[in-house]
């Protein structure tokens, strides 16, 4: 295992230990929600099954066409945030 995966886990361990992880996706959730991404996701997976017709439109189909979509929705101002605490709970817990 690289150090950068090997840190990765020692961060994701300590923060699912300690409980913040949880809460750090409650907050990814919410944020997501007031911002429309959902809508938003939601209104493009219809128009691709729409596109594909419903009885040619897959599980995976969807998945590869929404995923990259998701990702380039998501707002940089919950991207920063999200982050943001995940610096001070580094900083909280230096010993990582």
């Amino acid at each position: 295992m690289n150090k950068d995966a090997e840190m990765r886990s020692a961060i994701n361990q300590k923060l699912t230990e300690t409980g913040d992880r949880e809460h750090l996706k409650e907050l990814r959730r919410t944020k997501l929600i007031e911002c429309g991404w959902k809508d938003q996701l939601k209104a493009h997976c219809k128009k691709v099954i729409i596109e594909k017709g419903l009885e040619h439109a897959t599980i995976d189909d969807l998945v590869a066409e929404i995923t990259p979509k998701g990702r380039a929705l998501v707002p940089d101002s919950v991207n920063k945030e999200l982050l943001q605490r995940i610096r001070t709970f580094l900083a909280q817990h230096a010993s990582i």
